[in-house]
C-alpha cells in the first residue's frame, strides 16, 4: 500500500517546515516502505553546453576503443574516464549555411534548421531533446525540468549576420517557436527545489533562518527510522544542501563585491542578489544544484549553458589567459591564441569532470548516482575559428542505468547526425521513439 502524505517516506511531502518541503535522496528504506516501488532508481539526463568550440588537435583522442589515451584537453577526465564516452565525428547538417553562431547554438538540442530572422518569427526547428524527455516524464517529479545559465537572455539584432541575438541565449525549446526561460540566479533555483526563504534585501536575508533549521526536528525523527547506511546518506545529503545554501546566502549578503577577474565586462549593478560575482563560483554552485536536484529526484532533466554564444566573457582568471573566449576562439592559427583557447577548453572539461565526480561519490541502489545518469557535454561547433558544425566535441557521462558502454572513444564517419545520440538516449531510457530531429538511427556502438 502506498504511504499517505503523512508517511515520512513520501518523498514529495517529506521534512516539512514553515512553508518549505525538502525531498530526500533515493534510499533503501524508502523502497522498503513503499513496498511496490521500483527496484532501481530512475534515470536522469543533463545537457551542458559551452560556446565557441574547441582546438580539435588537443581535443580528439588519437586512438579509439577502450584503450585510448586522453587528449591534452581531456586529461581532467582521468578519474572518471571509465564513466565517459568520447564521441567524435557527430555532425549538425542543418547548421551549414547559417551564420557563425546563432544557427548552431539554437539547434544544439533540436538538430533542425534555425529560421533566419531579426523579428518575432523565431524557430529552432523543433522541440529540444531535454524538453521531449521532460514532457514524457511529466508528473513523475515535482519539477519537469531545470534550465540553468550564467548570463541573462540577450535580445536585439546582430546586424552583422541578420539574426536575432535571442538564438544565442537558448538551447532548450518547448516548441520550435518557444524557448524555455533559463534561470541564472542560484538563489531562485534553490527556492524552486526547496522552497522560498530569502528576501531581495540583504537586511531581511540576514534574519532568514536556514532551511534545515525549519525542518530539523522532522529530519531527526526520520533519521531514527533509517538503517545505518541510509542515515549516512541522509546526513551527507543534508550537509550538501546546507553547504549550497550558505554559499548562496553569502552571495545575497555581499552584493557590493567587485567583479572577479574576467567579469569586468558585466554590468554588475544588473546582477541580482544571489548570483556569485565570481564566474567560477557561479558555475560551481549551479552544478551542485543540479546534483541536489538529481539526488532528491526533484527533477530528472536539466540543462545548463556555461555562457551565451557571442558572449564577451573574459577568462583572465586562468593562468596564461588574457582575453575573452569568443575572441580567442578566432585564433587565426596563431600559436599564442591557440594556447589560451586550449586552456579555456581544458577548464571547461575540469568543471564537467568535477560534476561527474560529485555524482559518482553519491551511492544509490547497488551503484552510484552517476551510474543512473546520462550527461551530455559539448559545443555547437568544432573549431571556433571555422565555425564548423561537423565533428562536434561531445562527451557523454554516466552509464545510463547499465545501458551505455562507457569508458571508450567512438569515432564516427560519414555525416552521422548528433540527433542519433539523442535518439539512442531515448532508447536507453526505454522510450518508444523511432526518430528525433534529423536522426537516421541509433548509435549501437555506445550501447551494451
Amino acid at each position: 500500500m502506498k504511504p499517505t502524505l503523512g508517511n515520512p517516506f513520501n518523498r514529495r511531502a517529506l521534512l516539512r517546515g514553515t512553508g518549505v518541503a525538502l525531498a530526500i535522496p533515493w534510499l533503501h528504506s524508502h523502497r522498503e516502505a513503499w513496498g511496490n516501488a521500483p527496484a532501481s532508481s530512475p534515470l536522469r539526463t543533463a545537457f551542458i553546453y559551452f560556446p565557441n568550440g574547441v582546438w580539435e588537435k588537443d581535443w580528439v583522442p588519437t586512438a579509439t576503443g577502450s584503450d585510448y589515451a586522453l587528449s591534452p584537453s581531456l586529461t581532467p577526465l582521468a578519474d572518471v574516464k571509465d564513466d565517459v564516452i568520447v564521441l567524435s565525428g557527430l555532425d549538425k547538417k542543418h547548421s551549414h549555411g547559417g551564420d557563425g553562431h546563432y544557427a548552431k547554438t539554437a539547434n544544439f538540442l533540436t538538430g533542425m534548421p534555425v529560421t533566419k530572422t531579426t523579428g518575432k518569427d523565431i524557430s529552432s526547428g523543433g522541440i529540444s531533446i531535454d524538453q521531449w524527455i521532460a514532457q514524457s516524464l511529466r508528473g513523475e517529479t515535482p519539477l519537469p525540468s531545470l534550465e540553468l545559465g550564467t548570463e541573462p537572455v540577450i535580445s536585439g539584432i546582430d546586424s552583422n549576420v541578420g539574426y536575432t541575438r535571442l538564438y544565442g541565449s537558448h538551447i532548450s525549446w518547448q516548441s520550435a517557436e518557444r524557448p524555455v526561460a533559463k534561470e541564472i540566479n542560484p538563489r531562485l533555483v534553490y527556492e524552486r527545489l526547496f522552497g522560498k526563504g530569502w528576501s531581495a534585501s540583504s537586511e531581511q536575508a540576514e534574519s532568514y533562518r536556514n532551511l534545515l533549521d525549519y525542518v530539523l526536528e522532522d529530519a531527526k525523527s526520520l533519521r531514527m527510522r533509517l538503517g545505518r547506511d541510509d542515515q549516512f546518506k541522509m546526513d551527507e545529503f543534508l550537509d550538501s544542501v546546507r553547504s549550497v545554501e550558505q554559499r548562496i546566502e553569502h552571495a545575497v549578503r555581499h552584493p557590493e563585491r567587485e567583479p572577479a577577474p574576467g567579469d569586468e565586462h558585466l554590468a554588475m549593478e544588473k546582477v541580482p542578489a544571489g548570483v556569485p560575482r565570481d564566474f567560477r563560483d557561479h558555475i560551481a554552485v549551479m552544478l551542485d544544484l543540479m546534483v541536489l536536484a538529481f539526488q532528491s529526484d526533484a527533477t530528472r532533466v536539466c540543462s545548463l549553458m556555461f555562457a551565451n554564444d557571442v558572449s564577451g566573457r573574459n577568462f583572465s582568471f586562468l593562468d596564461g589567459v588574457s582575453g575573452s573566449h569568443h575572441e580567442l576562439s578566432h585564433h587565426e592559427n596563431k600559436e599564442e591564441k591557440i594556447d589560451q583557447y586550449q586552456r579555456i577548453n581544458r577548464w571547461h572539461v575540469e568543471q564537467f569532470a568535477r560534476f561527474l565526480s560529485r555524482l559518482k561519490s553519491i551511492s544509490e541502489g547497488d551503484g552510484t548516482l552517476l551510474d543512473r545518469c546520462m550527461i551530455v557535454f559539448g559545443s555547437s561547433m568544432s573549431d571556433g575559428n571555422r565555425h564548423d558544425p561537423d565533428n562536434l566535441p561531445i562527451l557523454l557521462g554516466g552509464k545510463g542505468g547499465g545501458a551505455l558502454k562507457a569508458g571508450q572513444h567512438v569515432a564516427f564517419e560519414g555525416m552521422v547526425p548528433l540527433c542519433n545520440l539523442y535518439l539512442t538516449m531515448l532508447r536507453a531510457m526505454g522510450m518508444n521513439a523511432s526518430q528525433f530531429g534529423d536522426s537516421t538511427g541509433i548509435l549501437p556502438e555506445i550501447l551494451v
